[in-house]
């Protein structure tokens, strides 16, 4: 019988298309003590942990929202879908900020580049790491202002807007976790029987 399928850290299990209007972060080489500063790392419970999102970016020195800052605009309110500048994820590699980014609902990033250990965070954590050419991420970014619906689809793996459309690389096995809604360990467990079939033959075969 099947192991218990370990779920994503994400409340949706399963990750297939996302329809969403877009925010825009336009700063290059955004680092995870500005996604979530360091003085938060101390929560283990990521409920919450999302309201901190961006936290030193959003807020003036008095603690008041700032209100040019695109999560904090009403037009960007439920937007699932973060266009970001290059290297996005930089520095160290706390995995509180991809539960904060989770945690304020964005299912999906989009850069021209991704520091690795934040984009292995993200996966693990539900958020899909897009990867575009500078053209297109700034087309995108264009949408900021609008109220225009962009769909990112990992089954065909291509982000579309109504007057364009862009195709993206993931590794397969990370899209198939996404996909299933599991972590490594959950797509393991979910393939117990066909393991211990092969483990078996194998057995049998050194045996023989």
């Amino acid at each position: 019988m099947n192991g218990p399928a370990r779920t994503l850290a994400h409340p949706s299990h399963g990750f297939t298309s996302v329809r969403s209007i877009i925010a825009s972060l336009p700063m290059e080489n955004i680092d995870t003590d500005q996604i979530i500063p360091a003085r938060f790392l101390k929560i283990t419970d990521k409920a919450g942990l999302g309201e901190h999102v961006f936290e030193d970016l959003r807020r003036a020195p008095d603690g008041s929202l700032r209100a040019d800052f695109p999560l904090n605009r009403s037009d960007r309110a439920g937007a699932a879908i973060l266009v970001a500048g290059d290297n996005f994820g930089c520095g160290s590699s706390r995995e509180h900020a991809a539960w904060a980014l989770s945690g304020a609902g964005i299912r999906v990033v989009v850069s021209t580049s991704f520091a690795d250990i934040f984009r292995g965070n993200a996966l693990k954590n539900g958020i899909l790491p897009v990867v575009l050419p500078a053209a297109e991420v700034r087309r995108l970014a264009g949408l900021d202002r609008t109220t225009t619906a962009v769909t990112v689809d990992l089954k065909t793996q291509e982000v579309q807007w109504p007057d364009g459309r862009a195709s993206f690389q993931i590794d397969p096995f990370a899209r198939a976790c996404l996909l299933e809604g599991v972590d490594e360990l959950g797509y393991i467990l979910a393939h117990d029987d066909a393991i211990t079939a092969f483990e078996q033959r194998r057995k049998g075969a050194a045996g023989a």
